[in-house]
Order: C-alpha cells, then structure tokens, then sequence
C-alpha cells in the first residue's frame, strides 16, 4: 500500500463521517462540493473534511482508493456513500440524516 493510500485509509478509519471534497465547507471551490457539503452540515452532524486541492496525491489518490472517478467523495464509518449526486439524493429521501444519525456520538 502506498503511503498516500495509507494516510487515506487512516483518515477514514479515523472519522467515522468524512468528506473528500474541492476547498473547504466554508469557503467550497467547485459547485459540487459545496452543495454535497451544504447537504452534509444540514443533517446537523459535524463532520471532518479533507481540502483536495491542498494536496495532488490525495486527489488522486482518493479515485483509486474508494474506486470512484469525482470528488466530492463521502465515507461514513468506513465505507463510500458516494459522490454529490448520491448525496443529494440521499440528503431529500432522508437516507442521509438517518446514515449520520445512526453513527454513535
């Protein structure tokens, strides 16, 4: 395992819910991350975040890591929800606040 897929999988092994995502939730660098970052902070759960931008081995390590091609990408306990679209999906059937209110405190 290479060291850029070590430091993910710590990452996600260390958060049980996790956003890969462009900038930050604050300050959001691509359209897709901010709305998937919105639906994330409207469950009213905190959660950590990785800025993709500030480091190239992790965006593209991130793809190869969960096998999925796009960021936003998010984990909840481990395991890939899935990326903006999913999100979204999720946030408006209210699958999204069940998976991070499932997570123990």
């Amino acid at each position: 395992m290479s060291d850029v897929q070590a430091r993910i999988k710590q990452q996600v092994g260390e958060n049980p819910i996790i956003l890969y995502m462009k900038g930050t939730p604050q300050f959001p660098q691509c359209g897709f991350s901010m709305r998937a970052s919105q639906a994330l902070a409207a469950c009213g759960r905190e959660f950590a975040y990785v800025n993709v931008l500030e480091d190239p081995e992790v965006r593209e390590g991130i793809k190869v890591f969960g096998d999925w091609p796009t960021i936003p990408q998010l984990y909840i306990n481990g395991e890939l929800v899935g990326g903006c679209d999913i999100i979204l999906e999720m946030y408006e059937s209210g699958d999204l606040a069940k998976a991070v209110e499932a997570i123990e405190a």
